[in-house]
């Protein structure tokens, strides 16, 4: 069967799926303690680098990176993230770039949504949460059912979990607490993939940590089984 194309009918080139299973598959195992630490994986607070609606990065009013623009976008406030000499961030197109500040030249670009949202047709695919860096892994969650861990040298992924992302999502030790646009909480093992526990929420905003609790909006969410408080 030919049945659909594997080619992105927005950008060049081929698309990959990684994805091993359609559905997300949760393990309900318990987080273990952890520690009341949340990581900084948004990088230097002070970047002046800027980011606007037709994916064209700006350094003051200087044009570093112009990327496609998409009529099918969603207003976002997505802000690149600095990290020593780097830039990394998500475009409308579900793509995350690593630019280098050096040179604003592209060092690698990677898709991140699950690849039949593309087929057929021109799906929304954006990356509208802030991108994560942490111990040398890019961490993205895109409008496209696709949340991924990156080797920041290189642009390879690692895994990807069938999750849409709308808002930022915060990491603990080696675990990342995700909102899905199914208004979902998220515990995700970012070590392998996998999917400790999902727990229902009634609004997609970005969670916090208090040490006992994920906090959604106003509710209390155990971190460890993800019972509502």
């Amino acid at each position: 069967m030919l049945g659909c194309s594997k080619h992105d009918p927005i950008l060049s080139g081929e698309r990959h799926d990684i994805f091993g299973k359609t559905d997300v598959q949760v393990i309900d195992k318990d987080v273990p303690m952890l520690s009341g630490t949340v990581k900084n994986i948004y990088g230097d607070l002070n970047c002046e680098y800027t980011q606007d609606d037709k994916n064209t990065i700006w350094f003051g009013d200087k044009k570093i990176f112009k990327g496609i623009a998409t009529d099918n976008s969603v207003r976002n406030n997505q802000k690149p993230i600095c990290i020593d000499n780097f830039i990394y961030t998500g475009l409308s197109t579900g793509e995350v770039i690593k630019l280098n500040k050096l040179n604003n030249k592209v060092v690698w670009k990677t898709d991140v949504y699950k690849e039949t949202n593309l087929t057929g047709g021109y799906g929304v695919v954006d990356i509208v949460a802030r991108v994560g860096i942490d111990g040398g892994f890019v961490y993205v969650g895109g409008l496209g059912d696709a949340f991924c861990k990156i080797r920041a040298l290189n642009g390879d992924k690692i895994w990807c979990v069938n999750i849409s992302v709308p808002v930022d999502f915060i990491m603990i030790d080696n675990f990342a607490f995700v909102v899905g646009t199914d208004n979902n909480l998220y515990a995700i093992n970012v070590d392998n993939g996998a999917v400790y526990w999902k727990t229902k929420i009634r609004k997609q905003v970005s969670p916090k940590y208090d040490e006992t609790n994920i906090i959604v909006g106003r509710e209390e969410i155990n971190y460890s089984n993800g019972e509502i408080r």
